[in-house]
């Protein structure tokens, strides 16, 4: 257990390093610097990246060789999938925002979305354990510290009510159970030097990939830059 002490303390240095809830898109969020139009743009991005993630989770239960992590992953896509859909929820603050579900899902996305959602892609189709690494640990777990400092300001700072904002409540308390249970398989899993060294490279690839889409948005909503 010593060396899996080790090595989760390796995963969470890797998420660490370049969490996105230090990135500048964020900060200017957290401040109350951002319009609603710019919110809408990013609520437009991100719905191409999360409306993807329950399939990239299928590829991933798709090959995994072991029942309690398949059971895991078949909740996660369940729990985004069935009832209130999560994307739902998130094209509910679009709306809030002025942009409407049909303008969501016709966005084009930016080449650091673009990049995310391949990496994904690519990601989903490796090995389980490395799969599981970079998208539960490195992307999913990261997701509560992210909403954690978006959610406070919306409501007095930007005008949003609690219905318009759940997206962000459900998935502060549902991805924090995510991202640990992401962790103790990856920890699980990944039995030889080599596979948890593949593990970390995942992990700090997936929080690279995340920081990077971050901050295309803030240099094309923020800075204005052309993309």
């Amino acid at each position: 257990m010593a060396d899996h002490s080790e090595f989760r303390r390796q995963l969470e240095a890797a998420v660490n390093a370049k969490h996105s809830r230090l990135n500048p898109f964020t900060e200017k969020w957290v401040k109350g610097e951002l319009t609603r139009a710019q919110l809408g743009a990013w609520a437009a991005q991100h719905h191409q990246y999360v409306s993807q993630f329950p399939r990239w989770c299928a590829a991933v239960y798709a090959e995994c060789p072991y029942g309690d992590a398949r059971d895991f992953l078949l909740e996660n896509i369940i729990e985004e999938e069935s009832g209130t859909k999560h994307v739902d929820l998130l094209i509910r603050f679009a709306e809030a925002c002025g942009v409407s579900r049909a303008e969501v899902e016709r966005t084009v996305e930016l080449p650091t979305t673009r990049a995310l959602t391949a990496w994904c892609y690519e990601m989903a189709h490796k090995p389980f354990y490395e799969a599981a690494a970079g998208l539960l640990v490195g992307l999913e777990s990261q997701v509560p510290g992210i909403y954690r400092r978006n959610l406070p300001p919306l409501k007095p700072l930007y005008g949003f009510t609690d219905h318009e904002i759940e997206f962000f409540a459900v998935h502060i308390e549902a991805d924090e159970v995510h991202g640990e249970r992401g962790y103790e398989i990856v920890e699980t899993y990944s039995t030889t030097p080599e596979m948890r060294q593949r593990a970390i490279e995942a992990v700090r690839q997936a929080t690279e990939m995340r920081w990077q889409y971050m901050t295309g948005l803030y240099r094309a909503y923020v800075l204005k830059e052309d993309t």
